[in-house]
């Protein structure tokens, strides 16, 4: 086997990259689509197998665009947003976990809209932001000009408005920070508005880049496009052979009739990605847009993933592999492909070279740019690990639940998502994944000096990522009585020390921006009890009895000083203290 340095010096991307391509000039910018679906495994699309599930628009879009076919993300929602959005490991942008204040990403990171927007593109959401809800961290505060989002990680969350009552279809959503009714299911709303959008954009003769992170197909799975789910309830038998595990009759009933669902909200979702390029196509700008389409985690059901194991929330390959598929015509050849090993902190860098756009000086990035790759250009690309780590709590814990993957090897512990962290020693795996892509043969006895490298290369990792910033996995906080947003909603999604129980008790940290009188409106969950609702914040404690079929309760000309501080808001009945749905501030 040649050295390590040797091996950098013959690391050029001919070697790996298939259909080599002339690299071409264009005299335009090109805009940029950005589609990432939510709980959509690798194994959801007709072009990666699936014989049940209907995807034809995305599979054309495949093998009409680029593709690499090694590409990782997070195993959970949040990390993989927020390195999408930076280019960096989560771990550097206090964006740690998926709820509980922990999904919210410092303000001071820069995201790709930001950098693109001051480069004179228009740039608008269209979906699931999930990076922070109030001020100074909503997608309308990092860069996005046009903004229409739901709140928290998902519809039917308790981030949802009450009026919402869980709906997917004509969801009370946000335009620009402010709240509104739409029409139609979620996802045909978001494509319709990012369609018109583009094409106001492309009226004004501005290059636009365009985020489109659906929601669907996460769960819960009660409100789907009816005519598509009653297809899929006629496709049992197929939709069985899906299912992975051994399930009573009863389980398998409910599997098929979840995953009915789950295709159902799976193909509407390719439905709205035919109506975008009918739209480009109409507008004949499709050449000169660069389309990109990926998943953020691998499926919410134990289901089809191809060659691998796992799902959400996993380590294995099922639950953190991603197709990436890039549709640029006037760049890419049609069917070109690359397997250098890559993942989602790489989408920010490759976008910005390709729209031309310089990175600015002082930001350090963890991705490369992936363009002289899909170029087929020869450019030396040195050898590098990819690590993946998630679970929940409120800081990472050294080899809780990670991967770190090179071009051939993968050592893992798989610890659990679930858990804050684990008891013992680390129980590590290492796998050849190239030959074995299943992860079947443990070869962690037999490869000692390949897991003592890969171990030491992850100790360095986890280093570098845990001493970004001073007090590094603090989490943000919440700033009321801004210009910004004068009514602030605080949700259990960004609160901490509680769960999503209705019975749980939580509180948020916040940051007065100037002192002054506040109102404080507390939201009850709707089970009707009469007690004595509680404000405590800071120094201030205010109460007041409430009747049984009270909602809500206004405490008026709370006087807060600036500066950081806690609050927490209480319905006390029978002695026993319940958390609130929510809590709107707003300063008088």
């Amino acid at each position: 086997m040649l050295p390590r340095s040797a091996q950098f010096l013959l690391s050029i991307v001919a070697f790996c990259c298939t259909s080599p391509i002339e690299l071409l000039h264009a005299d335009e910018r090109p805009n940029v689509v950005l589609i990432m679906t939510d709980d959509q495994g690798i194994g959801d699309f007709g072009i990666t197998g699936n014989p049940v599930i209907q995807t034809p628009n995305i599979d054309t879009m495949a093998r009409q665009g680029a593709t690499m076919t090694t590409f990782y993300v997070s195993p959970v929602c949040s990390p993989t947003r927020a390195c999408l959005m930076t280019g960096r490991y989560n771990y550097r942008t206090r964006c740690i976990d998926t709820w509980i204040g922990r999904s919210m990403m410092d303000p001071d990171e820069t995201t790709i809209a930001e950098v693109l927007s001051n480069a004179g593109y228009a740039t608008g959401i269209f979906g699931k932001w999930h990076l922070g809800d109030c001020y100074p961290m909503r997608s309308m505060d990092q860069g996005f000009e046009e903004s229409l989002v739901l709140r928290g990680g998902g519809l039917a969350q308790p981030s949802d408005p009450k009026e919402n009552g869980n709906r997917y279809t004509n969801p009370i959503l946000f335009h620009n920070g402010h709240q509104v009714e739409t029409e139609s299911f979620c996802t045909d709303v978001y494509f319709t508005a990012a369609i018109q959008w583009i094409e106001k954009s492309h009226a004004e003769n501005r290059p636009f880049f365009v985020y489109l992170p659906t929601n669907a197909p996460h769960g819960p799975f009660h409100d789907v496009p009816e005519e598509l789910r009653a297809y899929y309830m006629k496709q049992t038998e197929p939709l069985a052979r899906l299912i992975v595990g051994h399930l009573s009759d009863k389980q398998r009933e409910s599997a098929i009739n979840t995953l009915a669902r789950i295709a159902a909200m799976i193909t509407n979702i390719d439905e709205n990605v035919g109506r975008l390029f009918e739209k480009l196509d109409e507008l004949r700008i499709t050449d000169n847009t660069l389309v990109i389409f990926l998943v953020d985690n691998g499926p919410n059901t134990r289901r089809y993933v191809g060659r691998r194991r796992g799902m959400k929330s996993d380590i294995h390959e099922g639950g953190i592999r991603s197709p990436l598929w890039l549709h640029w015509p006037a760049r890419f050849k049609a069917g070109s492909s690359c397997d250098t090993l890559a993942a989602h902190i790489d989408i920010m860098p490759t976008i910005l070279e390709a729209c031309q756009v310089d990175l600015p000086a002082d930001l350090k990035l963890d991705g490369r740019s992936l363009l002289p790759l899909l170029d087929g250009r020869p450019v030396a690309w040195p050898d590098r690990s990819i690590v993946i780590q998630s679970h929940r709590g409120d800081r990472p814990v050294r080899y809780h639940h990670f991967m770190i993957r090179d071009a051939r090897w993968k050592l893992l512990h798989a610890s659990g998502f679930g858990r804050e962290s684990f008891q013992g020693e680390p129980e590590f795996e290492l796998y050849d994944v190239v030959s074995d892509p299943q992860e079947r043969i443990n070869l962690a006895t037999k490869e000692t000096a390949v897991l003592e490298r890969l171990k030491a290369d992850y100790n360095a990792w986890f280093d570098d990522v845990s001493s970004t910033r001073p007090d590094n996995y603090a989490p943000p906080r919440i700033w009321i009585g801004t210009p910004h947003e004068r009514k602030t909603t605080l949700t259990r999604q960004d609160w901490r020390g509680g769960t999503w129980d209705p019975e749980s008790i939580g509180y948020w940290e916040l940051h007065v921006a100037e002192s002054g009188h506040y109102e404080v409106r507390l939201e009850f969950d709707p089970k009707a009890i009469p007690g004595i609702a509680k404000v405590e914040i800071g120094d201030v404690h205010m109460e007041a009895e409430i009747p049984a079929d009270a909602r809500t309760c206004t405490f008026h000309k709370i006087v807060l000083p600036a500066g950081a501080t806690r609050f927490r808001g209480l319905l006390v009945h029978d002695g026993k203290d319940h958390g609130v749905y929510q809590a709107i501030i707003s300063k008088n």
